[in-house]
């Protein structure tokens, strides 16, 4: 990101956009912090954008990735986060597809289960839950413990 300012102009701040790679657009303000715990993107340049205005949401979070496109399970961990979040695959600088994601009905290997008795624990078993979506809670198909959205974050894997 560069900054420029000249004398009697409001500060401005750009961002270069990325020619080939996902730009994750409409996050909540503070949630690309929470996403990027989970995506893989050690290989990657990424440029996250916190709090930036919005003329829909007012602030917003915005992740740029380049040169990685995301897996079905990293844009199902997205949705339960980021809520209404945008997910755009870039190609060629310019935007090939555009997906508003919503919080999926189920959600399998990528929430680990809080209870230590679940077999999902201690037999390898991939977990399975099912989502409610207001207020944000996920029911173990196995042991049917129920956990909040706070351990839903936590428990991203």
């Amino acid at each position: 990101m560069s900054e420029q300012k000249s004398l009697g102009q409001e500060k401005k701040i750009f961002v270069k956009p990325i020619v080939e790679g996902t730009a994750i657009d409409h996050l909540d303000p503070g949630t690309s912090v929470h996403i990027l715990k989970f995506l893989s993107i050690s290989n990657f340049q990424v440029t996250a954008a916190m709090n930036v205005d919005s003329r829909k949401m007012g602030k917003k979070d915005l992740i740029f990735i380049a040169g990685k496109k995301l897996s079905e399970s990293e844009i199902h961990k997205i949705a339960l986060l980021g809520r209404g979040a945008t997910v755009n695959l870039i190609h060629g600088s310019k935007i090939i597809k555009k997906e508003k994601i919503d919080i999926p009905l189920r959600a399998e290997g990528i929430i680990k289960c809080i209870n230590p008795q679940c077999i999902t624990n201690f037999e390898g078993i991939p977990t399975k839950f099912s989502i409610q979506k207001k207020p944000l809670s996920a029911v173990c198909f196995y042991c049917e413990t129920k956990m909040s959205e706070k351990e839903i974050i936590n428990a991203i894997q």
